[in-house]
């Protein structure tokens, strides 16, 4: 069964708009562009895959396993979203047409959380209660790969320009590097306990990371120089989390649940942030962002909703909306 809902379009502030999620409880996590210009994304307590349009108009997708609890989705190499299941300990695949598949990871709780789509064809997934780094293909086959630091709590990963994955150590403090051979190369974060949420690759060719702990945007090249920016603290500390790489050129984050802001960095470490609105009796916590392919960037708010960011005229303006009920 599938659930679609539209929501005319309310003003409730200048230059802000919006739809709402059915459920405000469903807590959207990862989101993704799909091939079919749509924004794809994770519900971990309505469990449910969703699926909004440019238009605002919403469908939710059941997931078989009960209380899997979806977190990241990415397009896969098969024009099929393929995303993680923490609590299902599986790897799920949704078609455009809503037809999902699970399949179950060999070893039990390994809490499977980031995924990308890698370079050969295969999709790449962080494991964090099992330390290790898996690849499974696209017909469920899975490898695993320990990550060089123990307990290190791999979470977030991305394909990097240089035919590996990169991905983001929350206890170990290092960013990784595994080939497609499962080597693992490790790059220490210059600031302790700086606690790297998520990872993107930026138009600069190297890879972006947020500091949830530190209040900073790192960069790392691929040699494993890293480069780190820190975000000002203000009355509310900032949290930067999510990531994705613009269509003006910088690179867009969340900073969340305080602040209640997206920034966006240039290349050069030149930052605006934008305030979100809260609304409804919630705080607003914007957390997980993707590009869409109507050149705008969209993100996940924990409290409920998608947000939708118009970026006309490049860095030169944003303009912050909400699809809401």
């Amino acid at each position: 069964m599938l659930f679609v809902c539209a929501f005319a379009p309310a003003v409730l502030a200048q230059s802000v708009t919006g739809f709402a999620l059915p459920a405000p409880g469903c807590e959207p996590k990862g989101i993704a562009a799909g091939p079919d210009r749509a924004l794809w994304f994770a519900e971990l307590y309505g469990n449910n895959i969703g699926r909004i349009a440019s238009d605002g108009t919403i469908t939710e997708f059941p997931l078989p396993t009960s209380s899997a609890y979806p977190y990241f989705i990415t397009t896969g190499p098969d024009g099929a979203l393929w995303f993680t299941e923490v609590q299902g300990n599986n790897i799920g695949r949704i078609a455009t047409d809503g037809t999902i598949t699970e399949y179950p990871l060999p070893n039990a709780g390994t809490y499977p959380y980031g995924i990308a789509k890698g370079p050969d064809g295969a999709l790449w997934f962080t494991e964090p209660h099992q330390n290790n780094v898996g690849r499974m293909g696209t017909d469920g086959s899975v490898k695993e790969y320990p990550v060089t630091t123990a307990d290190a709590l791999p979470t977030a990963i991305a394909a990097g320009p240089d035919g590996a994955l990169w991905f983001t150590e929350q206890a170990g403090n290092n960013i990784g590097r595994i080939g497609t051979d499962g080597t693992v190369t490790e790059y220490a974060i210059p600031t302790s306990f700086a606690t790297p949420a998520s990872i993107t690759l930026g138009p600069d060719g190297a890879l972006w990371f947020t500091e949830w702990n530190s209040a900073k945007i790192g960069r790392i090249g691929t040699d494993g120089s890293i480069l780190e920016y820190p975000l000002p603290v203000g009355t509310t500390f900032p949290y930067p989390a999510g990531i994705t790489a613009g269509p003006d050129g910088r690179l867009w984050f969340t900073e969340g649940p305080l602040s209640g802001r997206v920034g966006a960095m240039s290349t050069s470490g030149q930052l605006q942030e934008y305030p979100v609105p809260s609304l409804g009796p919630y705080a607003a916590y914007p957390a997980w962002m993707a590009a869409g392919a109507d050149g705008a960037i969209w993100f996940t708010e924990e409290a409920g909703m998608i947000g939708r960011i118009s970026v006309p005229g490049g860095a030169s303006a944003a303009e912050v909306r909400f699809h809401s009920r």
